[in-house]
């Protein structure tokens, strides 16, 4: 990944431990430790766990405009998460695409495996870009 475009995680996903790993044109991918506190009272992580790496990685897969100085932001109209699976190492991988969309809004899909390839989740998103960055 070229590091002119990494971005420092934002105070939420920095709280939870995201880390970006990759970004491009309509493509992201971050990693998000599976530490204790991520986890439910069953010892699976919590649900929004998935949801908020799932949310992350498909909006910055449409919000790339390839100028680390100019930033395009994007609020969520729509998330569905199927959870499919619980994971067998000790991180997820989330990764989103950008699908499609016009001028004000894009629609994306995302999945999280963890390190040993066992597929976790899978999601699609309606976004809306943010008029002024």
């Amino acid at each position: 990944m070229d590091e002119r475009f990494r971005e420092e995680a934002y105070a939420w996903s920095a709280h939870i431990g995201m880390r970006m790993l990759d970004w491009s044109d309509g493509f992201a991918q971050f990693e998000l430790p599976l530490e204790p506190f991520i986890m439910n009272r069953h010892g699976n992580p919590h649900g929004g766990a998935h949801a908020s790496l799932l949310d992350t990685v498909m909006g910055y897969a449409g919000c790339w405009t390839g100028d680390p100085e100019q930033r395009q932001m994007c609020l969520t109209l729509n998330l569905n998460v199927q959870y499919l699976s619980r994971p067998k190492g000790q991180r997820f991988i989330g990764t989103g695409r950008k699908t499609g969309g016009g001028r004000s809004t894009f629609f994306a899909e995302g999945e999280i495996t963890d390190e040993t390839g066992e597929l976790i989740a899978k999601a699609t998103g309606t976004f809306r870009y943010r008029k002024g960055g």
